[in-house]
């Protein structure tokens, strides 16, 4: 067995990031850009009044001055004279400041009456305008390759005058469940037989990270039958199979796999859930073989997957990790690493991490209800109610 660590860096070791493709600026939101967005001008693009109010020169306004109003300035409509000493304009959020003016007295400390503006209170040089090029100005790098877009990101890029952005394209991930005991949700189950999770749980999480999920049909356990429906994965990026992935007599997904050209690199890691996991290549597609147990085939997923899918889409291909203080007692671990299910919650102070007393890797119900793994070290100790672990929060993914 190797060490989960070991098996994360040979998942990645020369995976390379896709290709790109363009994309109207709003349909680009949780995608990994591929080109820098540089900003197309200045913004803003002028000096403009950040109140509504008056432009005029500084120097005039001394509290009890009377200024006379020469015009106004909508945003969108500059003026177009100049202000000169005793004179001001009406401006407004956005107007762009005239030439002549270094200041904007607000409308709260004005008073405008036949034709002139009282001076409440005196304003600075300066005061209430926004510089042109403030934001940003025309060449600056905004947005660097390898960011994944937030709504925020979309925004600026917009207002950096981007209709378009170069994004990564979007890794396709084929899943393949099998097992002769598996039936899709609504179907009739047969004697023994029980409903496949995995295949949902997959392609959620596929999606949830902005990839394109290819759910195909089930796969009987059989070499044959595995070996032809892998060959619906044509086209993808990654293959992912669920089950099989053991030596029992019907562990038959490496069998199948071989006669499609598959080499295999790694099977068993020295983890917990989640041990009997299989990665190889067909041609130069990934093909991660996780566990039938659901509880397995997550936890794989978000230390495996996750990061193989990261780095495909050009994203930084870690698993975040946070600390946590225990809310219960752990007994001490064996040689595989653990990831234990657990509640998360915030205790005023800092994370308090709860293991539920069952650990079963086929009880969805424990996962559904978890917000966290805490992730346990070969051979650790027992640790206390209150010490400090290690967690992989699980409600971001």
């Amino acid at each position: 067995m190797i060490s989960v660590a070991e098996a994360r860096a040979r998942i990645l070791d020369g995976v390379p990031v896709l290709g790109a493709e363009v994309l109207a600026v709003t349909e680009a939101h949780g995608r990994v850009l591929a080109v820098p967005v540089v900003a197309r001008l200045n913004q803003p693009p002028a000096d403009v009044s950040a109140m509504d109010g008056y432009a005029l020169r500084a120097a005039d306004a001394a509290a009890g001055a009377r200024l006379r109003l020469i015009g106004e300035a909508p945003a969108g409509q500059p003026f177009a004279g100049r202000i000169n000493p005793g004179e001001t304009v009406r401006l407004f959020t956005g107007s762009v400041v005239p030439e002549g003016a270094d200041a904007i007295l607000i409308q709260e400390n004005a008073e405008a009456a036949g034709g002139e503006v009282a001076v409440r209170e005196a304003c600075s040089p300066g005061r209430h305008i926004r510089r042109a090029g403030q934001d940003f100005a025309v060449g600056d790098e905004l947005l660097t390759a390898g960011r994944r877009l937030t709504a925020r990101d979309i925004g600026l890029a917009a207002a950096a005058n981007h209709p378009f952005v170069t994004v990564v394209r979007r890794p396709r991930v084929a899943i393949l469940a099998t097992g002769d005991e598996i039936s899709l949700p609504g179907e009739p189950l047969g004697a023994g037989g029980i409903v496949s999770s995995n295949s949902h749980i997959l392609a959620a999480l596929v999606a949830a990270q902005g990839c394109v999920p290819l759910v195909l049909p089930i796969a009987r356990d059989d070499a044959r039958a595995i070996a032809e429906a892998a060959d619906a994965a044509r086209g993808a990026d990654i293959l992912v199979t669920t089950g099989g992935a053991s030596i029992g007599a019907h562990d038959l997904v490496q069998a199948g796999l071989q006669s499609r050209g598959f080499a295999l690199e790694f099977w068993k890691i020295a983890m917990r859930p989640g041990k009997p996991l299989i990665f190889g290549r067909i041609g130069g597609m990934p093909v991660l073989g996780l566990p039938g147990n659901p509880v397995s085939a997550y936890v794989c997923a978000v230390l495996f997957l996750g990061p193989l899918l990261a780095r495909m889409a050009g994203a930084a291909a870690e698993v975040h990790e946070e600390t946590a203080r225990l809310g219960a007692s752990l007994p001490a671990n064996d040689q595989r690493e653990d990831y234990v299910r657990a509640t998360l919650t915030w205790g005023g102070d800092g994370w308090v991490a709860v293991p539920f007393a069952r650990q079963d890797s086929a009880m969805l119900t424990v996962l559904a209800r978890a917000q966290a793994l805490v992730v346990r070290a070969p051979f650790a100790p027992a640790a206390e109610a209150g010490e400090i672990v290690r967690v992989v929060p699980l409600n971001a993914l």
